[in-house]
Formats: C-alpha cells, sequence, structure tokens
C-alpha cells in the first residue's frame, strides 16, 4: 500500500545526492509535539528499486543529536581531511543548477520565437 504523500508534514527539506535522496520532514505527534523524520532513499539498479532508511527523532533527543553529528562533521572535516575542500560540492551544485536554468531559459527562448514564427504566418 503506497504511503500518503503528504501524511501530515509541518516541514520538509528535500536534498539530492547522486543515487539517494535524503529527506528532513518534521510532522505533528498525537499528543500536540513534534518529531523529526530523517529518510535516506537510495535507488539501485535500472529497474528502479529502492531502499528507504529512517530515523525518528523526537524532542528530547534533538539537542543530544544535534551535537553529536556536528562533532562527528566537525571531526571528519577538520581532523581526518582537513586539506580537503568540501566547498567545491557546493560549487557543483550551483555550476548544475544554473546549468539547468540556462538550458530552461534556451528552452524557453526557443519555444517563444516558434510561437513568434507561428503568429507571423498567420
Amino acid at each position: 500500500m503506497e504511503e500518503s504523500r503528504d501524511h501530515g508534514k509541518v516541514y520538509s527539506e528535500r536534498i539530492k545526492a547522486g543515487r539517494r535522496v535524503y529527506f528532513f520532514d518534521i510532522k505533528p505527534t498525537r499528543s500536540g509535539d513534534y518529531y523529526l523524520v530523517i529518510t535516506e532513499r537510495k535507488w539501485s539498479g535500472d529497474e528502479g528499486n529502492s531502499e528507504k532508511h529512517r530515523i525518528f527523532l523526537y524532542k528530547e533527543d534533538l539537542n543530544k543529536f544535534s551535537s553529536a553529528i556536528n562533532k562527528a562533521i566537525d571531526h571528519m572535516k577538520n581532523d581526518l581531511m582537513p586539506d580537503f575542500d568540501f566547498s567545491k560540492f557546493d560549487r557543483e551544485a550551483e555550476n548544475l543548477l544554473e546549468s539547468k536554468n540556462n538550458e530552461k531559459e534556451d528552452s524557453n527562448d526557443e519555444d517563444k520565437n516558434a510561437k513568434e514564427k507561428i503568429q507571423e504566418k498567420e
């Protein structure tokens, strides 16, 4: 049975990363609180099959989780890989987005030119 896409989300953030997509969703509880669901969806092969893994974080664990993940990321970036330029991934993503936007603009210009030519003929 397919899950409802919304499921009462009050916030959702999506990060595409190659064959993986990460979702950060905030959902309400029945008692009026909120919890965070971190989902990793990974596509495998050409069949379109995917694996889904979830972490549920409740209010009492948010500070501990945030602290631990920030420490782990800091250790990885500063102690294990201090010479690596992590910002290159941001630049690559920005370049890809800019390239896609330019393709859309070119496509829109082509559509506009085609419409103008049709109108000229009429």
